[in-house]
């Protein structure tokens, strides 16, 4: 049967791909605010508790190089399940740890795990949705992971609120991954649900799914495709890593920042998951944007807005009133974040050649990636060698660094009404 005639709805693979991502999201969006206050517990100061927050980062850096090779070889579903199995085994080893390096090496594996299942469901959706719904599957899909980010931490309040224990929120995470290797395993194979998935042959003579064939041409040749489109990674993939950055300092630096002012770890889950329902709210919207104004519409005020966050957050923390200054900071950083939702997926695939885009989409997500892992590192420094103030305000600058360079550099390489904007609506990064 071809992929126009296979009967097909969105709701069919609600089960089998979008419930075991909000189940997985939501554990990660329960322990990544409350990460600084576990490090904290064991010893950490406020610099090396920003640090081991920052290993979920670069643990996906490093996660993305293998996650293609592997999703390529034992398929979506199994890797989808080898990386929830993965984030339990590293759980666990943040639940026994005795100091913050410890922890700090189980929340690296942690980020690993999370490049591996994200790599594993995009491929899985790629496989068993057909083109012409493609898209609007896998934008729903990051509107998935937003709405776990939103519901973690609310879920990790309303525990806390019942057991004085920070470290429980780890089997909030436990027990997330759990379900969501029992959806995968219990659930009829996706054959039987959506029909068979096409089969393609590889350059290297192999037979698989599209969605193993575009894991393993992301991680194929990666240095060599950086090399090929250094011009455009140079100037636009720069915008890109600085879009990154801003995202990933905005997850560890508004849990450091509620930890240095004294909100209890309660509070702090309550205020991000509110925050995080902001951020949920807007990613269609943005794709709404992005399609009707051009891409700029969206980057640029959500860059601005991250930036100038950023800065006004770096003179309140002394402040009588810091409590109310970091609650309103953080709504609006992700009023900010949310205009912006799937500016890099978008991107990418506007830029992508469309013969054979998965390469270059493997090297424009490492350069996002680059960005949000360097980026943790670069708060923790600044705030051990100065302060966590001081480390808002070079997160600031650099995010108006970022709008600049977007401004310049997306009507160059990204006409107002690309070709690949009309071919699909935009998925978000």
């Amino acid at each position: 049967m071809t992929d126009t005639e296979r009967p097909f709805s969105l709701r069919s693979v609600a089960l089998a791909a979008y419930l075991p991502t909000f189940l997985f999201s939501v554990g990660e969006g329960a322990i990544i605010p409350l990460i600084p206050t576990v490090a904290n517990n064991l010893g950490a100061t406020l610099a090396v508790a920003g640090l081991i927050a920052s290993m979920v980062m670069l643990g996906e850096l490093v996660g993305d190089i293998p996650s293609g090779w592997i999703v390529s070889r034992i398929g979506e579903r199994t890797a989808m399940i080898g990386g929830a199995v993965l984030a339990i085994a590293a759980t666990i080893l943040c639940l026994v740890a005795t100091n913050a390096w410890v922890l700090g090496i189980g929340i690296f594996l942690i980020g690993i795990a999370t490049a591996v299942f994200a790599l594993a469901r995009h491929a899985f959706m790629t496989s068993y949705v057909p083109q012409r719904y493609r898209a609007r599957a896998l934008s729903t899909l990051g509107g998935i992971f937003r709405a776990g980010w939103f519901v973690g931490p609310l879920l990790s309040a309303a525990v806390l609120h019942f057991v004085d224990d920070t470290q429980i929120v780890f089997w909030i995470f436990i027990t997330t991954c759990l379900g969501a290797v029992v959806v995968l395993l219990v659930l009829p194979d996706p054959e039987a649900m959506f029909g068979r998935a096409e089969q393609v042959t590889a350059a290297d003579g192999a037979v698989r799914t599209p969605g193993e064939e575009l894991a393993a041409e992301e991680s194929h040749g990666l240095g060599r495709t950086l090399w090929n489109n250094r011009a455009v990674l140079l100037r636009l993939g720069t915008g890109a890593g600085l879009i990154g950055a801003l995202r990933a300092t905005r997850t560890v630096i508004l849990p450091l920042w509620a930890l240095s002012i004294g909100i209890s770890e309660r509070d702090t889950a309550i205020i991000i998951g509110l925050a995080g329902a902001i951020d949920f709210a807007l990613f269609y919207a943005s794709g709404q944007i992005m399609d009707r104004f051009g891409r700029l519409w969206s980057a640029l005020p959500s860059m601005i807005g991250l930036g100038l966050g950023l800065l006004a957050l770096a003179f309140t923390h002394d402040l009588s009133t810091n409590v109310q200054w970091f609650i309103g900071v953080a709504m609006f950083l992700s009023l900010a974040n949310g205009i912006g939702s799937g500016i890099l997926m978008t991107l990418g695939a506007d830029l992508a050649p469309p013969a054979n885009p998965a390469p270059f989409l493997g090297a424009w997500r490492f350069t996002g990636d680059l960005g949000g892992a360097a980026a943790p590192l670069a708060v923790a420094g600044i705030t051990a060698v100065v302060s966590i103030s001081a480390a808002a305000g070079v997160m600031g600058v650099l995010g108006l660094v970022g709008a600049g360079i977007l401004a310049r550099y997306i009507p160059r390489y990204v006409p107002k009404r690309p070709r690949a904007a009309r071919a699909a609506p935009p998925a978000d990064a």
